[in-house]
Formats: structure tokens, C-alpha cells, sequence
């Protein structure tokens, strides 16, 4: 199978199949301590956040998702529009397809054309980076979408169920480590929903890693995705729920902050405002998620995410006055009690 097909069953799958985890993200062991008295005005409540030096509208990336076949290049657009009107910051999918298929190009370097001042991340795969990658390759990446950071997606469950996936991950960890010293850009590393434990974090960091994005478990399972697309699953079902909780991989990743200086991307299940300031609370500068804007993307088109996005604003903005709180930076973990 091609890869350009299977990029498209990717986002079918995401879209209309059953691929959610059962395991829960660990947001819902938290509630909000509300305050009786919070005086705030909702008029005066800014739901602004920062990543990398950047001030965006909202803490929200636009996390990747498509890229490298035809109808991609229409998604991606409509994503890049969005984000350069609400000023999110936007991460492409995996640009491996542009580097094996270079007449695909157009289906990344679209969101440029479309959002000329956004914050746009690159993105490739921890083992194509193994190695580390050759100057054409970095630059076909980067300058095929003026790319503002490049993002190192590391996915090896994926890869593993995935029947053509890759099965060779030595050298991940200083092709990383080459990338950085490489790039012009900064470099971000996620997980693909299965999450970064707190050792792995502390290795990216040692490297000079500037975002660890946790994607942790609890949101799309990308071994059902695969498992979806295989005649016979019997030896891989069982990994449909590996994975680290978001949540364990967020307050992993804050304790690094004792000894190192980065962001913390927290990915992996958000499905709405509460995940959003929970996550700021627990420690995280900035959140992600992909699926739920696919999904609203694909059942009402650019206006029906624009009204998600909106609606996520307006709830953030309330629980804010509910926590007596006029700015996210105000949030930690005193806003929230176990359940």
C-alpha cells in the first residue's frame, strides 16, 4: 500500500472509526475548587497563553494530523485559515511523504499560502530522523512551509502494529540530538498518543529539546487505528490500551522544570475547556489536539470548527471567573481538588 494511502486511511479512521482509548486521560480525577467570590469581571478574563516566546489568542495547538496525498492539501488549507485568523499555532503531519514523494509538496506548502503570518510546525517521524537527516532533507521540510519549529513525532507503538511500519528505532535518541544542533528552527518532540514518561522527557531535554509535547494515553489509540486496517489483528489487539495517562505524563514533565528551561506541550484526549485548564493547572504552558478538530472539520467545515474553537474560548473564559482568576498564567494546582 502506498503511503499516500495510507495517510488517507488515517484520517478515515480517526474520523468515523472506533479508535478511542478505554484507558482514561486522569483529567476526570480532578475538580475545580470553586470560588464564591471571585472577584473578577468575565469582560476582564484573557484566555491568551505563550509557547516558545510567542503569544497566541488561545492555548491550543492545532496538532498534526494529514498530509501528503491529494485531499490533504484541501484540510490542511482550511486548518491554515483557521489558524492564521484566530492566531493558533498549527503543526502539519508527517512530512516523510514529501521527503519519498516530493510532487506532494503542494499538500504541506498550502498552509503557508494560507496563513502567511501563523506559527507553523514541521514534522517528521523519530526514525527517519535516525541517523540524522541530510541538508536537502532538513530544508525540504522547513522551507517547503517556512516552518517556525519542526516537530519529531516518536510513534513506535504505532509502528509496530502498523504492518509497514518501521521496526528499527536505534539512533532515534541522537539523530534527536543532530536535529537540534541542525535546525534554525526549534525543535519539538511528541508522542503520538501513547505518551513521554518522565525518563524519556529528561533524555529529550539533555539533548536540547525545547517543547516535549506529552500526547499521552487516553485519546486516539493509534494501535486500534492500525488494527482497524488489518485483516487479522489477533497478535497486536493487545496493545489497543498501552500507553501513559496524559495527566502522569503531564506532572512527569513538570517535575524536569527543576532542572531544566522548556515548554510543555499537554496532548492526548483533549476534548474540550475543562481538559484545557486542567492541564494549565497541573503545570503544561500550552495544550494540543487533533482529533476533535478533524472531526468538526470534516461534519461542518471551516464555520463548525471556527464555532468550536469559539465555544472552547467561552467555557475557558468562564471557568476562569469561576477559579477567580483573570489570566491562565494565574492557574496552578490550588485551583484543583481530587475527587
Amino acid at each position: 500500500m502506498s503511503i499516500q494511502q495510507r495517510k488517507k486511511d488515517h484520517v478515515d479512521l480517526c474520523v468515523t472509526g472506533d479508535v478511542g482509548y478505554e484507558m482514561p486521560t486522569g483529567f476526570d480525577a480532578f475538580y475545580f475548587r470553586h470560588n464564591a467570590l471571585p472577584e473578577v469581571n468575565l469582560n476582564d478574563v484573557s484566555v491568551d497563553a505563550s509557547l516558545l516566546g510567542r503569544s497566541f489568542s488561545f492555548p491550543l495547538m492545532i496538532s498534526s494530523m494529514t498530509g501528503g496525498y491529494s485531499d490533504a492539501g484541501r484540510i490542511n488549507a482550511q486548518i491554515a485559515r483557521i489558524c492564521e485568523a484566530e492566531n493558533l499555532p498549527f503543526g502539519v503531519g508527517s512530512q516523510r511523504a514529501l521527503l519519498d514523494h516530493p510532487e506532494e509538496v503542494k499538500s504541506f506548502s498550502v498552509v503557508r499560502d494560507e496563513a502567511p503570518t501563523a506559527f507553523i510546525a514541521a514534522n517528521i517521524g523519530g526514525a527517519q530522523v535516525a541517523g540524522g537527516l541530510q541538508d536537502e532533507q532538513m530544508s525540504a521540510l522547513i522551507d517547503s512551509i517556512k516552518a517556525d519549529a519542526i516537530i519529531v513525532h516518536l510513534n513506535p507503538l504505532q509502528e509496530l502494529v502498523q504492518p509497514e511500519g518501521d521496526r528499527n528505532f536505534a539512533g532515534v535518541e541522537s539523530g534527536i540530538a543532530k536535529l537540534v544542533d541542525q535546525s534554525p528552527v526549534p525543535v519539538v518532540v511528541k508522542e503520538t498518543g501513547a505518551g513521554i514518561s518522565g525518563d524519556v522527557a529528561r533524555r529529550l531535554l539533555s539533548v536540547g529539546v525545547s517543547v516535549i509535547d506529552v500526547a499521552g494515553a487516553g485519546g486516539t489509540s493509534w494501535s486500534k487505528v492500525e488494527n482497524e486496517r488489518k485483516a487479522d489483528s489477533r497478535s497486536t489487539a493487545m496493545f489497543n490500551e498501552w500507553g501513559i495517562p496524559t495527566v502522569t505524563c503531564i506532572r512527569e514533565a513538570v517535575q524536569l522544570r527543576e532542572q531544566f528551561r522548556f515548554d510543555i506541550i499537554a496532548s492526548g484526549g483533549i476534548r474540550g475547556a475543562s481538559d484545557i485548564v486542567k492541564s494549565i493547572c497541573l503545570g503544561a504552558d500550552f495544550t494540543a489536539s487533533a482529533r476533535p478538530v478533524i472531526q468538526a472539520l470534516m461534519d461542518g467545515g471551516e464555520e463548525n470548527l471556527r464555532n468550536l474553537i469559539k465555544l472552547w474560548k467561552e467555557q475557558t473564559a468562564t471557568i476562569l471567573a469561576l477559579l477567580g482568576k483573570q489570566t491562565l498564567q494565574e492557574c496552578s494546582l490550588k485551583d484543583l481538588g481530587n475527587k
